[in-house]
């Protein structure tokens, strides 16, 4: 295998965000429910044998070393393969939006080289490095929407209805260190457990999935930010007054809102996902439908 071309990099939603605690070492604790949404980006990787690891941005330039680099490196270096890669990035994700963007674009790295370079590593391999790199990683290796503890570690794959988002990123991108630094951020007394959220294997009626992911909880994160960033305040009441509901994804800037089926494809059918003449100056803005499981699902070993 030379090339693997049109790899997708999609994106998540924490559906509720809660902070339940704070390790020794200053991580915090969490819970959540991340949501892949068919929002992406778009990569493609050509084999080198020079060994050479090199990245060519088909948008906006990213950071000199960002994380796909840094994914390619590891796996290098930890399978000892002489193998290169030029990586190709279109860029189609809000940077700085709590999105997971970053990570993504790493994991599908890692899934797509173990591909490309003949390792054929299983997940249980990959995880661990993922979770180096970054504690979003492991849930876009993972494979399937999870509920999630831990610093973004621990994943227990949950099945959730099909559903429709309309999301919006402020130009403001906040720094995730200002967010769990804030005093604003309180520590959440409702802690979920794992037994209270649909299975897997969709055992759960709809109805019962549908209260469980789009009724329960907050984000703890989001007073923080809005008093970071007027900005997120802003974007939230854009969209409480369009579609009745909204709230922050992981620790923003970016804030969704539940849209109903038959709206939703309506409104992605449209050219334009959010009327533009709808947002501000610089804010971008689309209609998104959840995933059942990455795209890349099975990629590993």
């Amino acid at each position: 295998m030379r090339a693997l071309y049109d790899v997708p990099a999609p994106a998540k939603l924490n559906l509720f965000l809660h902070v339940v605690g704070k390790r020794p070492d200053g991580y915090h604790l969490l819970q959540s429910i991340f949501a892949l949404v068919d929002w992406a980006d778009t990569l493609h990787f050509e084999r080198r044998d020079d060994g050479q690891l090199l990245r060519h941005d088909q948008g906006d330039p990213l950071p000199a070393d960002d994380l796909c680099l840094r994914a390619a490196r590891l796996l290098q270096r930890e399978s000892g393969c002489t193998r290169g890669v030029d990586i190709h990035i279109e860029k189609r994700l809000p940077s700085g939006a709590g999105m997971g963007g970053g990570s993504s674009d790493a994991a599908s790295t890692l899934l797509a080289l173990n591909r490309l370079w003949d390792l054929n590593w299983p997940l249980a391999r990959l995880l661990p490095m993922g979770l180096s790199l970054g504690a979003d990683l492991p849930f876009f290796l993972g494979g399937s929407n999870a509920f999630v503890e831990g610093i973004g570690e621990v994943l227990h794959p949950i099945s959730l209805p099909e559903q429709w988002f309309a999301i919006v990123k402020p130009t403001i991108s906040i720094p995730t260190k200002e967010i769990f630094s804030s005093p604003l951020l309180a520590r959440s007394e409702s802690v979920a457990i794992v037994a209270g959220f649909p299975a897997h294997d969709g055992s759960e009626d709809k109805a019962s999935q549908e209260w469980l992911c789009q009724g329960f909880g907050r984000n703890d994160l989001q007073p923080p930010a809005e008093a970071f960033s007027g900005e997120v305040s802003q974007a939230l009441q854009l969209l409480q007054d369009r579609f009745g509901n909204s709230r922050m994804t992981g620790s923003g800037s970016a804030v969704f809102a539940r849209v109903d089926g038959e709206e939703g494809k309506s409104l992605q059918s449209m050219a334009t996902m959010l009327q533009e003449k709808d947002l501000p100056a610089g804010w971008v803005g689309k209609i998104c439908r959840s995933l059942n499981q990455h795209p890349l699902s099975g990629w590993a070993g």
